[in-house]
């Protein structure tokens, strides 16, 4: 290919798709541990959620993987999925919440231009849930590139947030 060609500025990535062995499992975390609410289902074998009315963000199946086991972690496939959260409180909040529930985390990671904290759901899939910090306060290298790095995440200075008004 000797054209280049460059995506859209505005396009984004609509929605993730996921085989589940388990729909109403995975139900119960995205819904009732996360807060995605139910748009439509097809029967007993899938399920389309969203945030905020939108047509959805996650579609659940089971067509291909119903009682089957989770992928293996040493092989091909999708890493994480990773959810945007509008501001820093609003990460604040789920992770109180996954803490008052006791849900295990994977990790969490302070990456320059966003603040992320890891985890599973019950299906091995990895899922992350993070907020971007303002672009005004990205940090650049000097040759143009961003500036991301890996460090831990301060998780009781995040908590913090929720003590603002």
């Amino acid at each position: 290919m000797d054209n280049k060609y460059t995506i859209p500025a505005q396009a984004r990535i609509g929605h993730v798709h996921l085989k589940v062995a388990d729909l109403e499992r995975s139900l119960d975390f995205y819904c009732n541990l996360l807060g995605f609410e139910v748009t439509t289902m097809y029967g007993s074998q899938a399920a389309f959620i969203s945030a905020g009315g939108y047509h959805h963000h996650i579609g659940l199946n089971t067509w291909h993987s119903k009682g089957l086991s989770p992928a293996s972690p040493n092989s091909v496939g999708l890493f994480h999925t990773a959810i945007v959260y509008p501001t820093r409180k609003d990460l604040a909040k789920i992770y109180l919440r996954l803490l008052k529930e006791e849900y295990p985390l994977t990790g969490a990671s302070d990456h320059g231009v966003s603040e992320a904290i890891y985890l599973d759901d019950p299906d091995k899939n990895g899922v992350e849930l993070y907020w971007d910090r303002p672009k005004s306060l990205w940090t650049y290298g000097p040759d143009g590139s961003l500036t991301m790095f890996t460090k831990p995440l301060d998780m009781e200075n995040l908590l913090q947030e929720l003590e603002t008004v």
